[in-house]
């Protein structure tokens, strides 16, 4: 009896799992139907250049010490060699991307990346027709790029509201994984308005949905058929897929595909400000409840910022009647804007809120003032900003610069550390971040310097060398 009764309940527990699996299953969703209606307007692109051998010195921009990850964070699916790398002699390579038509008079987008220096581009349809593309424009900041086929009739897109999207919405990818034609993947949506730190009007959309080199520029779509992204970056050890992958947002590749058909560029909105996150502890020292806004770490010369009378220490909390929660949300909040438009700022100033009007103007297309601050901080390893008020009262600090962020070798070989004032720099007094900028030119290679720090309200000389 006792083994009748054991045998009945396995029978009973097998069953209720076996149940529960098919329910389960009967519960995931289908993309049958999404794909079939959505692979004809999703092409194949390869493209044909001449490269020229490039030196193993080449240098590029490094975000940190460990230049490594931080190559293959950022790097494309192909194309782009990591810093320090040698590419192929002098001839003709192909490679391979996606992209997806989104008029039927045969308009494509794709990733900027995919046809970067391209002599030619090729793009080919599901039903293996295939067309030389021109290319209408690029926009590098986003990384895409506005392909024109001489076609009629074509099968497009469904485009979809990227703002709808949230965590834990399916998704499916289509695209050209290792030259393995509409191959579809799907996953879930990770995160939301990731901001990478790069100089980039992008809030990303994070998704675990399997890319691979061939993928970029591909579309990324929700359950109802409708493009919501466009696959561009992966962060990688390995070159592969290792479960985080970002997409650029539909409503930010629609509006930069508009302006480059129209007007053959993007032009974007520029306020001139260089702003850091509010900690946790610059919140309590700024008198805020919680961390939130762009703290003002800097107001570049003649910039819109300058004349509306924004101040290094403003922690700007609401623009153009966004709330700005992370500093990385003011340059996309700004960028969608235009030159000429007049909006307002609401800021946080010596414990009170105020509101003040900004004119904005184009951004400059290669601002001096940009490239030489981006030129020393790379140099140096760091990036410096103005004293605080209430730091410079509790130290008894006159003049000098903060290091607000390390973002090199060459400030953390020589022991510094972020937050640190700066008030002396090869036997020159610094005032400010224009005299810190200054000095900084003179500073010889491979030669010890002088260089004078507080650390925690507590005066120090190191000796300050640039290794290149």
């Amino acid at each position: 009896m006792n083994r009748l009764l054991k045998h009945l309940g396995m029978v009973v527990i097998s069953t209720f799992m076996m149940v529960s699996m098919l329910s389960h299953a009967a519960s995931l969703p289908d993309f049958t139907e999404l794909v079939d209606e959505a692979s004809p307007a999703v092409v194949n692109i390869s493209t044909e250049q001449t490269v020229t051998t490039k030196t193993a010195n080449q240098k590029g921009q490094q975000f940190g010490p460990n230049s490594e990850e931080l190559n293959e964070f950022f790097k494309h699916f192909f194309g782009q060699q990591p810093f320090g790398q040698q590419a192929p002699q002098q001839g003709q390579r192909s490679s391979l991307g996606s992209g997806f038509i989104i008029s039927h008079d045969g308009y494509v987008l794709t990733n900027n990346h995919v046809i970067d220096g391209a002599d030619v581009i090729h793009v080919r349809l599901s039903d293996r027709r295939e067309y030389l593309a021109e290319l209408v424009g690029t926009d590098p900041r986003t990384d895409l790029a506005l392909l024109k086929i001489d076609a009629e009739d074509l099968p497009i897109v469904k485009m979809g509201d990227s703002d709808k999207l949230k965590p834990g919405q399916w998704v499916l990818a289509i695209g050209s994984p290792f030259g393995f034609d509409y191959t579809v993947t799907a996953g879930i949506v990770s995160a939301t308005g990731r901001n990478l730190p790069s100089d980039s009007y992008v809030p990303f959309i994070q998704t675990d949905v399997a890319i691979n080199p061939g993928n970029s520029g591909g579309p990324l779509f929700n359950l109802d058929g409708e493009v919501i992204g466009i696959n561009s970056q992966i962060y990688t050890r390995s070159g592969g897929f290792m479960g985080v992958s970002f997409a650029i947002p539909s409503k930010v590749a629609m509006s930069v595909a508009d302006q480059l058909k129209n007007e053959g560029k993007v032009s974007r909105a520029w306020l001139g400000v260089l702003i850091q996150d509010v900690s946790n502890d610059l919140a309590e020292s700024f008198g805020l409840d919680r961390s939130n806004g762009a703290l003002i770490s800097r107001v570049l010369p003649d910039s819109p910022a300058e004349k509306a009378g924004l101040k290094p220490g403003d922690i700007i909390m609401m623009f153009n009647g966004e709330n700005i929660e992370h500093s990385g949300e003011l340059p996309y909040v700004v960028g969608q804007l235009k030159a000429g438009d007049k909006v307002d700022a609401k800021v946080y100033r010596d414990g009170k809120e105020q509101t003040i009007s900004v004119s904005l103007d184009e951004r400059p297309s290669d601002p001096k003032v940009l490239a030489q601050s981006q030129q020393d901080q790379n140099r140096l390893g760091m990036i410096v900003g103005e004293v605080p008020a209430d730091m410079a009262k509790e130290f008894d600090i006159e003049g000098g610069v903060v290091i607000e962020q390390i973002i090199g070798g060459t400030a953390a070989r020589n022991g510094l550390q972020q937050g640190d004032v700066i008030t002396m720099l090869n036997g020159k007094r610094v005032e400010g971040v224009s005299d810190f900028t200054a000095t900084a030119k003179d500073i010889p290679n491979s030669r010890s310097v002088p260089m004078r720090v507080i650390r925690q309200g507590y005066p120090m000389f190191i000796p300050f060398k640039i290794i290149e």
